[in-house]
């Protein structure tokens, strides 16, 4: 069953985070400290601050309301998915999938021109936002996937492609790999190539300069995704009992993954926290971390990829030819991690040609 669905946040939580947010308890910082020891101090006070006094909620969720949305259950966890419509008969499906720590809100900016040419289906990952808390261990990237591959079966889709950056784009190829004969390709806008000192391919100065930041990566694993991938519930405590703990967990990282050029503006990362802060998603979001195993899905279908020279690492496309049928291959100057929010006219642009390049050379 498809229901129709429509947010609406008890008055009560909203003046539960306002009343929190005034007794934040702040730590001390160093005098001179910036960003040595983490994010500074001034500059969250500043976010908590216009969250508590000048960011409107119900304007917000006003907003995301004149969006179709809707849930079902599938597998036992609840999904929460926006669906639109293209006005073209012929259009096919594109689900979208966002990363940790986004939401379906990423993809608010790139609705309108996709939709001119496909049906949009952009659900939010089990575990987070309105799809709420997971409730059994195993909802790792393949199980994701096949529960978009049983959502597009019930919303009539035979034929749909796929795209994501982030976690979304390691759901979006084990799409292509469970449903291969549905899936006519997939878009990421993140693709992880690691070193393989095997792999007999000749590589570029370039190539081996995002293989050193790669390697770089790899030795110093960021805090956060250890944490995630080894604690989460541990960290799931802090996060849902503190608006400002949850604020900077997620704020320091679009400061660190975002073009300085091309900023997530504060109203739109602060309408993400409380999706994750209003829905007490924490916890749960962070499980994805520690469930999905750090192994590479075979995906048979066409590949297209979109590299952002500010995204936490860049493709190599000869190791990224070895694992994956690669079709189109996009370098962009400007964008990071979140290139749906930060540079969404450049990412529609390149989803829409690869996939009407692949639906006219399939018609052919």
């Amino acid at each position: 069953m498809i229901t129709p669905f429509r947010i609406d946040v008890p008055q009560t939580d909203i003046d539960d985070l306002a009343d929190r947010l005034s007794r934040t308890r702040w730590p001390d910082e160093v005098v001179g400290a910036g960003w040595d020891y983490g994010f500074p101090l001034a500059r969250l006070k500043e976010l908590a601050e216009y969250w508590r006094t000048g960011y409107d909620w119900r304007g917000h969720e006003a907003a995301l309301n004149e969006l179709p949305q809707f849930t079902t259950e599938i597998d036992g966890q609840n999904v929460h998915f926006v669906h639109v419509r293209s006005p073209r008969p012929d259009a096919i499906a594109l689900v979208l999938t966002h990363g940790w720590p986004g939401s379906f809100l990423e993809f608010l900016d790139v609705i309108e021109p996709l939709a001119r040419d496909f049906h949009l289906v952009i659900p939010s990952i089990p575990g987070y936002g309105f799809s709420g808390p997971t409730h059994e261990r195993g909802w790792d990237v393949v199980r994701i996937a096949r529960a978009w591959a049983e959502l597009m079966r019930r919303l009539g889709y035979e034929r749909y492609g796929a795209q994501g950056g982030d976690f979304g784009a390691g759901i979006s190829l084990a799409l292509g790999a469970v449903a291969p004969g549905q899936v006519v390709g997939v878009h990421v806008n993140y693709l992880p190539t690691r070193p393989d000192p095997a792999a007999d391919v000749e590589l570029s100065e370039s190539d081996e300069a995002r293989l050193d930041k790669l390697r770089q990566l790899m030795a110093n694993r960021p805090p956060y995704q250890a944490l995630q991938a080894l604690t989460p519930q541990t960290i799931g405590y802090a996060l849902t009992d503190s608006p400002v703990g949850q604020l900077v967990w997620i704020a320091e990282r679009f400061a660190q993954w975002t073009d300085p050029r091309s900023p997530v503006s504060d109203e739109r990362m602060l309408t993400d926290v409380s999706l994750y802060w209003l829905t007490a998603t924490a916890a749960s979001s962070a499980r994805l971390h520690h469930d999905t195993p750090r192994r590479i899905e075979p995906c048979p279908v066409p590949v297209g990829v979109a590299v952002f020279a500010h995204d936490i690492t860049q493709s190599v496309r000869p190791l990224a030819e070895r694992l994956y049928d690669i079709r189109h291959w996009s370098e962009f100057e400007r964008g990071g991690h979140f290139a749906a929010m930060e540079v969404p006219d450049l990412l529609a642009e390149d989803v829409r040609e690869f996939f009407l390049t692949r639906i006219e050379h399939d018609d052919r």
